[in-house]
């Protein structure tokens, strides 16, 4: 039997997937502007790690990573992922090659790295743009729900309508400060949480 931790519970917990033998297995994958830092490998040697375990143990397992090929802005360096240019638009410009050749060719080099490593070849890769349809409707189907909020710069996830997400960080709301990394923007709702 495999125990996991358990994010919400905070406890190991029997793992039991919801159709045995079958697992679903997700992990983000690269923005692919740049190389994979041995940071970015470090998440992809745990997943693989999970991989080889729950594999080992009889589980048939359907294994997908993305490919973030757009829209990753480069704010998030300053801790405020909200703003900043796209960074497949800034290596473009950098390397005077077009986005696509740009994800191509980073595409490409990850795998080989992914290999050079001798991590498990996910079952499917798949590329963000490829799904821009489904993020458009899950957000109008959240937005339906009125789980969304818009301003002047986008479409904001309203996270006071999602309590379980406070039980899912280990952060504590009121030790954080409020534009203490990043410029405040008063349309916000919540400013710490989103």
């Amino acid at each position: 039997m495999i125990k996991l931790y358990n994010s919400l519970t905070r406890k190991l917990e029997n793992f039991i997937p919801i159709h045995t033998p079958k697992v679903g297995m997700y992990t983000c994958g690269p923005t692919v502007y740049s190389y994979a830092s041995i940071g970015n490998f470090r998440t992809y040697t745990l997943s693989d790690l999970l991989l080889r375990v729950l594999q080992n143990n009889g589980f048939q397992v359907t294994y997908i990573m993305n490919f973030t090929d757009v829209g990753h802005l480069s704010g998030d360096n300053l801790g405020d992922a909200d703003t900043g240019e796209d960074r497949m638009a800034q290596s473009a410009a950098k390397e005077h090659r077009s986005m696509w050749d740009i994800a191509d060719g980073y595409i490409e080099a990850f795998k080989g790295d992914f290999n050079d490593l001798n991590l498990v070849t996910p079952t499917k890769f798949v590329r963000a743009t490829d799904h821009v349809k489904e993020q458009i409707d899950l957000a109008q189907a959240l937005d339906e729900r009125g789980y969304l909020y818009r301003t002047s710069d986008g479409m904001y996830f309203d996270t006071s309508k999602f309590t379980p997400r406070d039980r899912l960080s280990t952060l504590d709301a009121k030790g954080i400060r409020p534009g203490a990394r990043v410029k405040l923007s008063p349309e916000k709702k919540n400013p710490v949480l989103g």
